[in-house]
């Protein structure tokens, strides 16, 4: 069979619950893929420009690490797990609902946020409850649970493309194209003051009636089913104070299941956590005694495997939040409906990589992986500099940049837990370095194109790219360094108890001779 029966004799017993988690992380996709190919029609509805516009994706994103840092308070009891999943699935909806109201930047940033902390939150809940529901097996759940997030990703730029302006964001006039194309072949350092153009523009498209206001809409009514699972499988688990009857709670039975596996396993069920999203507090690192007299190659491994993390996670943000904006400005000028494709086209290939990944990595060690995969991402990006008025190219460059970049975060998890054999800490370091990289070239890159041009959106990407190429060379050699040091550490462990036994024996034989 495909299937282990095992496995599918533990999914069918919970089913219900594992269904609900993966339709929440559906919620979860559908959120945070939206904003970039609707970039521009939210920025003529708040009348603001590129620069400005892009607050709202850090807004998300800064929220969305604030959510995941508190998730874990909602995690020791399935109702207020499951309270807490309700709620945000909730609120999710409602933000879909009200952002066609929000006719100011700073509205759209604070519905961006709420939506962000809401997100964060089913982050770390639905990872925790699959790991306590199917522990040793939980890691093809897992895989399933974030393939659902690029689904939803998938489905968010689709469901707006139809809706979307026909307009674009970049200048309609000839002259600025032409000027705009000059530029970029001369590769002059005088910036054209880009401003200029996005004001110009938003006048032009503001003469036109915006329809993005329906795929919102849309969008709320399709993710209005999945808090509605969430309240059912609550009815069913008589989690509803007035709707409660005779039925055991499941709740019952997993905090017996807790109490029985305290202990080694529940240190195991903590170490599985971590690794599936790495949701442990950061800060109780640096409180662990154990910490001290490690060698400077420990903490080394912890700062550039987060400096990988915050380039290439800050990429896979950038190239989804800019790629739609880079496509319908100029040289490219793509006509705003198949631009509006490239932000799926990326979150197909990313939920793609990641399947493609777990095959491979039975086959080849992490550390191949991340040098093919940060290769890759760098040829692509720079293919597409150089074909940079191909529109075909960057459909396909799209394609090939999410294929690279989706595998980098799992396969750094694992490189590093190769390295140190530590649990925790690590991890913990990663996901919040891959958050803020996220977070943050989002912002600086979003500015950048706000004062260069859509033109340095490119090579913004394979600058980024080519650092963290060079800090994963940082990162071997230190990973290098430190099993050296475990291998001495070894070999003297090992010659200390040589000797303890010959110790023993020359005290033995004094002690007969005395006598």
């Amino acid at each position: 069979m495909f299937v282990d029966e095992r496995i599918l004799t533990l999914f069918k017993r919970n089913a219900h619950h594992t269904l609900t988690y993966w339709s929440v992380f559906f919620s979860f996709g559908l959120c945070i893929a939206f904003l970039g190919p609707t970039i521009c029609d939210l920025q003529s509805q708040t009348k603001s420009t590129i620069d400005q516009i892009t607050w709202v994706f850090f807004s998300q994103q800064f929220l969305l690490l604030i959510g995941s840092s508190i998730g874990g308070i909602f995690k020791r009891t399935l109702l207020s797990a499951l309270s807490a999943l309700f709620v945000s699935a909730l609120v999710i909806s409602v933000i879909f609902a009200i952002i066609p109201l929000c006719t100011n930047v700073l509205l759209l940033a604070v519905a961006m946020a709420v939506s962000g902390l809401a997100m964060g939150i089913i982050d770390t809940i639905a990872n925790i409850q699959l790991v306590t529901i199917y522990q040793r097996d939980s890691a093809v759940f897992l895989q399933a649970l974030h393939f659902f997030i690029g689904f939803g990703a998938l489905v968010s730029p689709l469901i707006a493309d139809p809706f979307l302006s026909e307009a674009g964001c970049g200048n309609s006039t000839g002259n600025g194209t032409e000027i705009m194309h000059h530029v970029r072949l001369m590769l002059r350092h005088t910036p054209i003051p880009d401003h200029n153009i996005t004001h110009s523009h938003s006048t032009h498209v503001g003469e036109e009636e915006s329809s993005v206001h329906y795929a919102f809409w849309i969008m709320a009514i399709i993710n209005l089913p999945v808090p509605i699972a969430v309240l059912f499988l609550m009815y069913r688990e008589q989690l509803i104070p007035f709707c409660q009857s005779g039925t055991p709670r499941l709740l019952d039975k997993d905090e017996l299941a807790m109490e029985n596996q305290q202990g080694a396993e529940g240190t195991e069920v903590e170490q599985r956590e971590h690794e599936a999203g790495g949701h442990g507090d950061i800060f109780s690192c640096c409180r662990n005694d154990n910490l001290r007299g490690l060698p400077v190659s420990f903490f080394m491994i912890h700062i550039l495997g987060g400096m990988v993390l915050f380039m290439t996670d800050g990429i896979v943000g950038t190239y989804a939040g800019f790629v739609y904006y880079y496509g319908v400005a100029p040289p490219m000028s793509l006509p705003p409906k198949t631009a509006g494709y490239l932000a799926s086209i990326f979150w197909a290939a990313i939920t793609a990589g990641r399947l493609l990944s777990i095959p491979l990595s039975y086959r080849f060690q992490p550390v191949r992986l991340l040098m093919f995969n940060l290769a890759g991402a760098i040829v692509t990006v720079l293919m597409l500099l150089i074909f940079y008025t191909s529109s075909i190219f960057l459909f396909v460059g799209t394609c090939l940049c999410g294929l690279f970049l989706s595998s980098i975060f799992p396969c750094m998890l694992a490189y590093t837990e190769d390295i140190l054999d530590y649990q925790g800490c690590a991890t913990s370091v990663l996901v919040t370095s891959a958050g803020m990289g996220e977070m943050v070239m989002q912002v600086v890159v979003g500015s950048i194109i706000h004062t260069e041009g859509s033109y340095s959106f490119l090579l913004c990407g394979m600058i980024i790219a080519c650092i963290g190429f060079i800090v994963f060379f940082g990162l071997m050699l230190f990973a290098r360094m430190h099993r050296n040091y475990l291998t001495g550490t070894t070999k003297k462990s090992a010659m200390v108890e040589e000797a303890a036994p010959e110790q023993d024996a020359s005290a033995k034989t004094e002690q007969k001779e005395s006598s």
